[in-house]
């Protein structure tokens, strides 16, 4: 997974493209709205709306844009209906792939979401076929440089199950309820923030040591997080560092 975090981040340092700004606008005002619809408009009393709001803020999203999502969540403005759907299937090398997605056209999506499996090297399953193999969690990333044990006193507290290095970041893991809890609690203490959001974390993973497997697999992985209806891409690989170099080159 951490491979899967670290390509994402690669990404997002390199294509700072309009059209990939606007699609990455457009997912979060759909995630803003569909977390307001299912457990209200208030983010005090919301923890996923918090958690959205505050990711949508952190990526630039005009306030009053989010503000009119949540509006059209609670019915007091119009605006298309979306549904929530996962799928689930396999990138090559037996890789656990785990997709979400707002659409408001089961059929339409399912169908385009299977061809994009199968276009780029992968393969859509029945549902539950992976799931298991994942935990809902919150991941709250502060940088590096910020002290372990100022860090732990303070996730800890908040509820924070789990502190990793992971690179040059911090990287605390806890129940998917309390991570705007734990990012509060951490901003309160003074520690910076650089993304917290809510994920679906492997229980094991499964070594990517070639380039040639690596690219394989990312294919699948881009595909999928390229539709404009996928929310998220899950997957259970791991890309050793010497790997994410050459991909990143």
């Amino acid at each position: 997974m951490s491979g899967h975090s670290k390509w994402a981040t690669i990404k997002h340092k390199k294509g700072a493209a309009d059209k990939a700004r606007g699609k990455l606008f457009a997912k979060l005002i759909r995630q803003v709205e569909v977390a307001a619809r299912e457990g209200g408009g208030d983010p005090d009393t919301n923890a996923t709306l918090r958690t959205m709001y505050q990711k949508a803020r952190d990526n630039s999203v005009p306030l009053d844009t989010i503000e009119r999502a949540i509006k059209r969540g609670t019915g007091e403005l119009e605006g298309v209906s979306y549904e929530t759907v996962t799928y689930e299937g396999y990138a090559p090398h037996g890789v656990a792939v785990y997709v979400e997605v707002l659409t408001d056209n089961r059929n339409r999506t399912g169908s385009e979401i299977r061809n994009v499996f199968s276009k780029s090297g992968g393969s859509l399953a029945e549902p539950g076929a992976v799931a298991w193999q994942f935990d809902r969690k919150g991941v709250v990333v502060v940088p590096g440089s910020v002290d372990e044990e100022t860090l732990m006193e303070a996730a800890l507290e908040a509820g924070a199950e789990d502190i990793e290095a992971d690179g040059d970041t911090w990287q605390i893991t806890c129940e998917a309820s309390d991570t705007a809890g734990v990012r509060s609690a951490l901003e309160e203490a003074g520690i910076e923030v650089t993304s917290a959001d809510l994920t679906m974390l492997p229980q094991n993973t499964v070594e990517l040591g070639e380039v040639s497997a690596a690219k394989q697999v990312l294919k699948v992985i881009d595909a999928l997080d390229d539709h404009d209806d996928v929310q998220g891409v899950y997957a259970n690989f791991d890309i050793p560092a010497p790997v994410m170099e050459e991909l990143s080159a």
